[in-house]
């Protein structure tokens, strides 16, 4: 597997394709996940070179499907690029079957099974349970209402609570340490719609 040069193929094609609407599925977006998704890893023992290998790339090209589709089958689309591209990197059918997997259990909403799909699900919403989770909220916001979908912001903060209520990490990693940010975010939320009801 040559994975640096999976890597900069996939991260050029983001900074050169991805719509400048996608405020939150951004290159941005995709390399906070990739870099996520080694911290979980190193923290959750991950010792297989080829294990880190597939779950960086699944990091890397988790979200390019945006490149084609915008609802429903963003992660689908992500799968028939890998498939087209990663064969050309060195990449075995087995091991592009595995970054496939990988990529189609962030799907909303998600359902992992394996440690790496947990790994890359936690690394996916990492913000959820972060400082940074007001501004990089706002930016899904904005992408939403760029998209065409005219959400105001009392309806955000509503769909926010009900993604946090619903949302679990999966790994020890980020349980122990985005969930406790995670509830403090929910109740602050909780807290700006009953005052402006």
């Amino acid at each position: 597997m040559e994975f640096e040069k999976a890597s900069h193929y996939i991260q050029e094609v983001l900074k050169t394709q991805l719509s400048p609407l996608l405020f939150y599925h951004s290159y941005d977006h995709t390399m906070g996940v990739l870099k996520a998704a080694v911290e979980i890893a190193n923290n959750e023992n991950i010792q297989s070179e080829e294990d880190l290998i597939l779950l960086k790339t699944a990091a890397l090209y988790h979200d390019c499907g945006f490149i084609n589709a915008y609802e429903n089958h963003t992660e689908e689309a992500a799968c028939v690029i890998v498939n087209e591209v990663l064969p050309g990197f060195g990449y075995n059918r087995a091991q592009i079957e595995i970054i496939c997997q990988l990529i189609m259990k962030t799907k909303m909403p998600q359902q992992p099974e394996t440690h790496l799909e947990k790994i890359l699900c936690d690394a996916d919403l990492s913000y959820l349970g972060h400082d940074n989770f007001v501004k990089i909220g706002n930016k899904l916001f904005q992408e939403l209402n760029a998209m065409g979908k005219s959400i105001d912001e009392k309806e955000w903060n509503i769909m926010q609570i009900d993604f946090l209520q619903t949302h679990h990490y999966w790994t020890a990693t980020a349980i122990s340490n985005r969930e406790k940010i995670k509830a403090e975010h929910l109740k602050r939320l909780q807290e700006m719609v009953l005052i402006n009801k």
